[in-house]
């Protein structure tokens, strides 16, 4: 299950947290590539390329940020590998997941006048 507002009606995210076929890599394209763009630059600062950007897809400036992400938090399946890759997988989406849920709840709740009473 994923938690945070950005990802967690999205289908295609939440099988890529569920199931290994589900990984997102490079050549994906759509609106759930186009979270994990806002993710990374929410997180990280980081922005991928503009073309990426416009075409919602999955490419080498997505590939290289993500892989920053996963070293920079040492995300690394220690069944079969040595060293962090550059792909979505269950263990990346649940982190960017988590930590974007995290800065959604650390915002302060926008004033609603209609909630307050004054005298």
């Amino acid at each position: 299950m994923l938690n945070s507002k950005l990802f967690k009606d999205d289908k295609l995210l939440l099988a890529c947290a569920e199931r290994d076929p589900a990984h997102i890599t490079l050549g994906a394209h759509g609106d759930h590539v186009s979270k994990i763009h806002t993710a990374l630059l929410i997180l990280d600062g980081v922005s991928v390329s503009a073309a990426e950007l416009k075409a919602k897809q999955y490419g080498e400036s997505t590939a290289e940020a993500i892989l920053h992400y996963k070293v920079k938090r040492k995300i690394i399946n220690t069944a079969y590998q040595t060293a962090p890759d550059n792909i979505v997988g269950k263990m990346t989406v649940k982190s960017l997941d988590e930590e974007v849920a995290k800065v959604e709840s650390d915002r302060p709740t926008p004033f609603n006048p209609s909630r307050h009473q004054f005298t």
